[in-house]
């Protein structure tokens, strides 16, 4: 997946179309200009079949560790994002990546309530980014409880807070032993995740190449735009179908479920308040601004990642995008 950036100042130029190969090291950017890129745009790593709230950075446990990001999924787990510039980075730790991260994982192990993670965590960070919050007359910790609330009582996860911990490893490259490392704690059921962040320039303007290299993709995620009778029906042999080969944006729009002009928006939110108009397969109209999908998203719950197809609804039908693209392929099964 291709994704244009800035990390540094927003600007886009073009000229006469160049493709090159880079480096963050290339492009003088640091391990802390990724760390903030990605805290502010969480959902380039994520897209958009992921609901995450960035609760934490560069948190120090009582060892003196210091884990780079802290994120809440819509489980209510607690995620914990480290990021390393490169493989040689990672090589020149005194301690393993991986192992460092689990280190940082079992420390976060111990927070039992959100008023905890609010009070160790999530009230700091909110102080060092208050320009970002609206605190009107609360404090940072009264802020913190409510959105923390917000969010897991609006997943549904309130119950089940922190009951596991996952672990995301991003990099431009990983060293095999690291990888061999994540591919062992896969198989022993410790839930870590690697990701590839790559830096392209085309032109003047810099593009993110993100990648899912562990864990691997089961062959079955690629069934589902292929209607071929055959492999829907190796399909119905399998388990309820994952997000992550579930149908896109782009796949409701051939399919007639959405067009320009659509009114769509946020459940659990005020209809009127959170209404946006399609314009395109990437972009929705909300109060006059044009913006993606999952900005709206963001921008109505104020969460830092959204799964959009569970939480935007059709105004016409009253239907969740999640609901209508299950519906069609259960449609087209039933006609094979």
């Amino acid at each position: 997946m291709l994704i244009p950036i800035s990390i540094e100042d927003n600007k886009i130029n073009t000229s006469d179309i160049e493709i090159s190969n880079s480096t963050f090291k290339d492009l003088k950017l640091k391990e802390e200009h990724i760390e903030e890129f990605l805290r502010k745009n969480i959902e380039v790593i994520f897209s958009e079949e992921e609901s995450l709230l960035i609760v934490g950075q560069q948190v120090n446990n009582k060892e003196k560790g210091r884990s780079d990001l802290t994120a809440i999924d819509e489980n209510g787990n607690i995620v914990l994002i480290e990021i390393k510039r490169d493989a040689d980075d990672i090589k020149n730790r005194k301690e393993a990546f991986e192992f460092q991260a689990i280190r940082y994982a079992a420390s976060y192990a111990k927070i039992k309530s959100p008023d905890v993670l609010v009070n160790k965590i999530f009230s700091k960070y909110i102080e060092k980014h208050k320009d970002e919050f609206d605190l009107g007359d609360l404090t940072p910790a009264e802020k913190g409880k409510r959105i923390i609330n917000d969010f897991l009582i609006s997943n549904n996860s309130l119950k089940t807070f922190n009951q596991k911990q996952r672990i995301i490893l991003i990099s431009s490259s990983f060293d095999t032993q690291t990888l061999s490392a994540v591919a062992w704690l896969i198989s022993n059921n410790v839930d870590i995740s690697c990701f590839s962040i790559m830096p392209l320039k085309i032109s003047n303007q810099v593009f993110l190449q993100v990648d899912r290299i562990l864990p691997l993709s089961s062959i079955e995620d690629f069934y589902v735009d292929i209607e071929d009778k055959e492999e829907v029906e190796m399909g119905k042999n399998s388990t309820e179908i994952s997000r992550t080969n579930l149908p896109r944006i782009p796949k409701l729009f051939e399919w007639g479920l959405l067009k320009k002009g659509d009114k769509l928006y946020i459940r659990n939110h005020d209809k009127e308040t959170s209404m946006a108009e399609v314009i395109d397969q990437r972009f929705v109209n909300y109060k006059g601004n044009k913006i993606t999908y999952n900005q709206w998203g963001q921008d109505v719950t104020g969460w830092s990642s959204i799964c959009i197809y569970e939480w935007a609804v059709k105004l016409d039908c009253d239907k969740t995008l999640d609901s209508l693209r299950r519906e069609k392929l259960q449609e087209i099964e039933s006609k094979e």
